[in-house]
């Protein structure tokens, strides 16, 4: 048994490239089990894990910015396509929940031509607050698809904030 007969793969044309010997049943096999693993790892960790190449998720699933002053949290969630009644914002225990319900039909009709395609997703995301918060004052406003969410923190959260003074060694 020679040494091509044990390795799986062949040199290209000037050693330029591997390319899979295609003359077994077990090297097809391999073949397709890699080009399997290879399209998964790019789609699952080419981006960031909240955002996997997954129609269902990555269509619904809201981009957030958070931000804090010294009195208030600011959130603003990116909604399109979404009305206010889809999306539920509640404050319990410290943490914001924001959850929803993306659902989006499209109809299309020609001569012999007939296209539907329909496509649901919910999602939810639950952001911990570093303070306690006036839970009765919370404010939520949507518009143009942009879902803006204000939470002024408790009296106790904003006297515990202390400003520390930071010195240089000049």
């Amino acid at each position: 048994m020679s040494l091509d007969q044990l390795i799986p793969w062949k040199w290209g044309k000037n050693g330029e490239s591997l390319s899979r010997d295609t003359g077994n049943p077990f090297g097809e096999f391999q073949k397709e089990m890699n080009r399997l693993f290879d399209n998964f790892s790019e789609n699952m960790f080419s981006l960031s894990p909240m955002k996997w190449n997954m129609p269902e998720i990555s269509a619904t699933y809201p981009k957030m910015d958070v931000s804090e002053t010294d009195k208030e949290f600011k959130i603003t969630a990116e909604l399109p396509g979404m009305d206010e009644k889809d999306i539920d914002v509640s404050v319990s225990n410290e943490v914001l929940t924001i959850k929803g319900e993306k659902k989006a039909e499209k109809e299309e009709k020609k001569p012999n031509y007939y296209r539907m395609e329909r496509s649901y997703g919910t999602f939810q995301r639950s952001i911990p607050l570093p303070s306690e918060v006036e839970k009765d004052q919370v404010q939520a406003s949507f518009k143009k698809g942009v879902l803006s969410i204000v939470i002024p923190k408790s009296e106790k959260a904003v006297k515990e904030t202390k400003k520390i003074e930071i010195k240089s060694d000049d």
